[in-house]
């Protein structure tokens, strides 16, 4: 037996409660006979795997095909997130309302819906459709593959038996009877909502809420309210998922070889967590990184040849087809003059404490009628027109194939080629690099077909202004020569063709924060894609512009190392204070008040980082959310943004504003409200606490333009910012030396389990608070030296 019992009774229970046992270093890297072929059922018996932990509760498993990965996956996921996953298996099954009552909102991880009541007609309607069962007998490429068909069908099994063998401590859904087995299919649901995030997701309470008009007159929706509104919901600065990732090809790089710095924002709570692993089958696979919980494969992460992340983009994943109704009946539309009636779609959703209630959705050619994307953008069904939502990646169940993909390539051309056959990511670029020293980014994503012809024939007068201002296109639904049509090179109708998506090949950096695909190299700008897919031209964010001055003067410097990744994330520079700190200081000593004395001292000796020692951090911070959010981004700068110098434009706080006093006075006053010196260190009062003891958290928010994105929840009374939502999450630096192993240093910044039981509750989130790093345990050697390395067997029980 190697190591101590100590992590596997902390992890697994008492040992007469797990039915696996400890096994030797030896018998552990000899799994199950590999007599059957990857992919392939096996010959008798239950399903298995061999799970090595070593360091932060990292499992490292190995099986002898994809059924049995799956189930050592399954497995682990459960053991240290099971509430977690017990949620969003409710959620996607369309039986929140049942346990939790209709009113109470879920934690969106999964959908917009703002109700259980309105996410369980969204997905019970989906269920009794049949929709996952019938993507699932597509055939690949535009189904899914037969290999990602036996990693659910593993997972499921292994997190049933987890849940079979295992008492959980978890206080989240300890002994709660919401808690149970799950399928095959509720891995595949759990999949098919997470690709229409961008999509029905973002829709499901307009969704759900849509009913035919009464007699009563519906004002028509305002063209540039909607665009506003459009522009707003699409932008990357309002939502709770971002990233920046950069890959260096070896042009600029020590010894040659790629390097790739990945740094996803997502949330810190909830079903959208990442999780971390190695995945092997010894000579089929072996791929190290970080899934989405309820995902059977890496969606981010590394082999020993490449390395990529994903950032979410700007392509807008869905449109809309606006309905010309029947005089007569609101419920039947006109395609080129023929009446076509809507399919009704009755969904009963069983309630906590109270009667099944039901509710009828519409739905069309098109997709369903939708009467809003979110409350700020109201699309009113009236007697004379509705609007249908198109969402292609409701026909898309590949992101799994996609990932599978990459963990198989050997280098950024295999990628390409991956991505080329299954087609499978929903809302998501890709960045990455590979060992000979390639750099790649793509934003090869799934989107409506919507060229700028098309939209040019086909918008309505609402379209006119959403398309250009947002990307989201309103096409005449009353045409059938306003189709979307087909790519020769498309695996399904209606999206775009590989050929057609933005792509860089082996600049000196690729870089992605969340703006279009246009200054992914600001030397080599990327023109000539559609509307849809982002803009080109147009001002990037303060991310945007600090991460392309920070990653081209690391280009510049040449001879990157790995070390380099990692002092670029922690960097914590702060883009907006170089831009504006000395405006301000200046302005701050010119309005010479006694009240301002002591903040233009203060900002003056900032270090103009967000560090945890950093002393004026906070007082910034707080005035720039307080003047961004009051005055208009076109009018917060004196120089104006120039499209030939977009990196270093716009600039020049304008200070003669009269927001710029008021913000920046609000900002000393809520700090003396809330008892915190001007001059407090931001760690004192940004941090999160786990299991009673304060971490402080380095980092800033999106106005900031910091790269180590955090967004966190300001609680003046309790101390400042108490709990981040979102930010900084799996972040990885991965290079290679020439050797057989990559050189990767990883943090999960808020720790491999949700359970406060857990030993792994916070210990990554003390890492990342110090600024500290895990070095990844990758090759066989490496693993079996880790001092704190368990070894189990799990099993299936029948």
């Amino acid at each position: 037996m190697l190591g101590g019992t100590l992590l596997f009774r902390t992890r697994f229970g008492r040992l007469a409660l797990t039915g696996v046992a400890l096994v030797t270093a030896a018998t552990a890297l000899t799994p199950p006979a590999a007599a059957h072929g990857p992919g392939r059922h096996p010959s008798g018996g239950g399903l298995s795997a061999v799970i090595r932990y070593t360091e932060h509760g990292i499992p490292h498993i190995v099986a002898k095909d994809y059924a049995n990965l799956g189930f050592g996956t399954g497995w682990a996921q459960a053991a240290d997130q099971v509430c977690v996953l017990a949620d969003g298996f409710l959620t996607v099954r369309g039986e929140r309302s049942r346990h939790f009552g209709p009113d109470a909102a879920p934690d969106g991880s999964l959908s917009s819906a703002r109700t259980n009541l309105s996410s369980d007609l969204y997905f019970r309607g989906t269920r009794d459709s049949r929709t996952v069962e019938k993507l699932l007998a597509t055939p690949a490429p535009a189904g899914t593959g037969r290999e990602v068909k036996e990693l659910m069908r593993g997972w499921a099994a292994g997190y049933n038996a987890w849940l079979k063998q295992n008492r959980i401590t978890d206080p989240a859904c300890r002994n709660a009877d919401w808690v149970g087995p799950v399928t095959t299919l509720d891995v595949a649901r759990r999949g098919f909502a997470v690709s229409v995030l961008g999509g029905q997701g973002r829709g499901i309470d307009g969704i759900t809420a849509a009913q035919p008009p009464g007699t009563a007159p519906v004002t028509p929706p305002d063209a540039d309210t909607t665009a506003k509104a459009a522009r707003e919901l699409f932008g990357a600065q309002s939502a709770d998922m971002g990233s920046n990732a950069v890959a260096f090809s070896g042009k600029v790089t020590a010894n040659g070889r790629g390097l790739l710095l990945g740094n996803p924002h997502y949330p810190w709570h909830g079903g959208r967590r990442f999780w971390q692993s190695q995945q092997t089958i010894p000579g089929e696979l072996n791929v190290s990184g970080a899934s989405l919980l309820g995902t059977p494969v890496v969606n981010i992460g590394f082999n020993d040849k490449v390395a990529w992340s994903h950032t979410v983009a700007t392509g807008v994943t869905l449109n809309l087809h606006q309905l010309t109704l029947d005089p007569h009946d609101p419920t039947v539309y006109q395609v080129d003059g023929r009446r076509e009636r809507m399919r009704e779609r009755t969904v009963t959703v069983p309630v906590k404490d109270g009667a099944p209630l039901t509710r009828t959705q519409y739905w069309t050619r098109y997709g369903p009628v939708v009467t809003s994307l979110g409350a700020s953008l109201p699309l009113p069904w009236s007697r004379s027109t509705a609007y249908a939502l198109n969402d292609p990646n409701a026909g898309n169940l590949r992101a799994s194939d996609t990932a599978l993909a990459f963990g198989k390539a050997r280098s950024t051309d295999d990628m390409l080629e991956g991505l080329r056959g299954t087609q499978g990511l929903p809302w998501v670029n890709t960045i990455a690099a590979d060992s000979t020293g390639h750099s790649l980014f793509t934003q090869s994503q799934v989107l409506p077909r919507i060229t700028d012809d098309l939209a040019q024939r086909c918008s309505t007068p609402l379209g006119r202004v959403t398309y250009p201002a947002s990307g989201v296109a309103v096409l005449d639904g009353s045409r059938s020569d306003c189709g979307l049509g087909r790519d020769p090179d498309a695996v399904q109708p209606g999206v775009f063709g590989p050929s057609r998506m933005p792509v860089l090949k082996d600049a000196a950096y690729a870089e992605n924060s969340n703006d279009s695909a246009w200054l992914s190299n600001a030397d080599t700008p990327l023109t000539g894609y559609e509307r849809v897919f982002g803009t080109v031209g147009t001002p990037r964010s303060l991310r945007t512009r600090g991460a392309i001055e920070d990653v081209a003067a690391m280009a510049d410097r040449g001879r990157l190392t790995v070390g380099d990744l990692q002092r670029q994330q922690f960097a914590n520079r702060v883009p907006a204070a170089d831009l504006a700190v000395a405006d301000t200081v200046r302005a701050c000593k010119e309005l010479s008040a006694g009240d301002l004395a002591e903040a233009c001292g203060v900002l003056e000796r900032w270090d103009g980082s967000m560090g945890t020692g950093s002393r004026g951090a906070l007082l910034f911070d707080r005035f720039w959310r307080a003047l961004t959010a009051s005055v208009p981004a076109a009018q917060l700068w004196k120089v104006p943004f120039s499209a030939t110098d977009p990196v270093a434009t716009p600039h020049t706080l304008n200070t003669g504003s009269p927001a710029f006093a008021a913000a920046l006075r609000a900002a000393v006053a809520e700090l003396g409200a809330a008892g915190i010196a001007l001059d407090a260190p931001l760690g004192d009062h940004q941090f999160v606490v786990r299991d009673g003891k304060r971490h402080p958290v380095h980092g800033g928010t999106e106005a900031l333009g910091v790269w180590n994105k955090i967004e966190a929840v300001w609680d003046g009374a309790g101390g400042g910012y108490r709990e981040v939502a979102h930010g900084s999450s799996h972040v990885q630096a991965v290079g290679w030396d020439g050797g057989r192993c990559p050189v990767a240093r990883t943090v999960l910044t808020y720790s491999q389990s949700s359970n406060p039981a857990s030993p792994h509750y916070r210990d990554q989130t003390a890492l990342f608070s110090d600024g500290e790093w895990v070095t990844s345990r990758f090759c066989e050697r490496d693993i079996m030296r880790s001092p704190e390395l368990e070894v189990v067997r799990v099993r299936e029980r029948r």
